[in-house]
């Protein structure tokens, strides 16, 4: 069984990152996430969050952010490889099964608009 461990390699760190990815990626939303993708040279997938302060408190904030990471841990199987994603949250966090099924399927949709190769085929 691989590790689910959201490691410092497969996180957008450094601010020069971020804006790489804004400048030069494509971006999908629905009502609760905006994410901006960006094809990558490395072989995983790497994620960034990005939650201001219009959604709520500190509170609110830390609450997306642990729900961002957890549905990006529990999906990125299904996540097409070779791929920066930054994730914007928007409103109040939906439930996390809703969260990974829209991070699942948004991400689909940039890899689709990146060309990018599908993900592997996982069993469940």
């Amino acid at each position: 069984m691989a590790s689910e461990r959201f490691r410092r390699d497969q996180r957008l760190r450094r601010p020069a990152d971020f804006k790489q990815v804004y400048n030069r990626g494509r971006s999908v939303a629905d009502r609760s996430i905006v994410v901006y993708g960006l094809a990558s040279a490395g072989p995983g997938v790497r994620l960034g969050l990005s939650v201001s302060r219009k959604v709520g408190n500190a509170v609110a904030r830390n609450r997306w952010k642990r729900l961002l990471r957890e549905a990006f841990r529990h999906s990125r199987q299904q996540l097409a490889p070779g791929m920066d994603l930054v994730v914007i949250a928007r409103g109040s966090p939906p439930p996390l099964a809703e969260l990974q099924q829209s991070l699942v399927g948004l991400a689909s949709q940039l890899a689709r608009k990146l060309r990018l190769p599908s993900p592997p085929a996982v069993e469940t």
